[in-house]
């Protein structure tokens, strides 16, 4: 919870700059795409949050290996991360940054998992009733996950509406023992 909170403070002021420089967009992907990179690799990942290679070390090596690469932006935000010791947030930064560029977008993310796959009609028919009983647009992801047997979990930011076979026969079984 508190690298959450941290996250969002460094991804808020990022979002805020790269705003000003009308390139949100260019932005997060780029921080993505820096993450990505981090990641396929375990000596580098290993490299990024080791706390005993030196800041100044870490700096020339991403400086060095991301510079020209990517926005001036994303890569200052990289280096601000490792000068204060919290390379660790990076991941948590996008996926509040993300959010940022959704709010600003009017739109929040909305995640559908079914136990089948959806028609483009379903899901644009179901997509359309959430965004009137919202009052909001979404970007949607579609996910499967057979173990719902049927139905349909939906999560808007932080809340969850429950609508499978899986999660009502739970909800049924609980209230069964509550009740012994």
């Amino acid at each position: 919870m508190a690298n959450e909170t941290l996250a969002r403070r460094y991804a808020t002021a990022v979002f805020s700059l790269a705003q000003e420089a009308n390139a949100a967009e260019r932005v997060g992907n780029d921080l993505s795409e820096i993450a990505r990179t981090i990641a396929s690799d375990r000596t580098i990942a290993e490299f990024f949050v080791a706390p005993t290679i030196s800041r100044y070390d870490k700096e020339r090596a991403l400086t060095e290996a991301f510079r020209g690469r990517f926005d001036e932006i994303a890569l200052h935000t990289l280096l601000l991360l490792v000068r204060k010791r919290r390379e660790a947030i990076l991941s948590e930064l996008i996926v509040e940054y993300r959010k940022l560029e959704l709010q600003a977008r009017g739109a929040e993310a909305l995640v559908l998992t079914t136990a089948r796959e959806l028609s483009e009609s379903e899901v644009r028919d179901l997509v359309a009733r959430l965004e009137r009983l919202y009052s909001k647009k979404f970007e949607v992801s579609v996910q499967r996950d057979p173990s719902l047997i049927g139905g349909v979990r939906v999560r808007v930011g932080d809340r969850r509406l429950d609508a499978s076979i899986a999660g009502r026969l739970e909800e049924l079984s609980r209230s069964l023992f509550a009740q012994n």
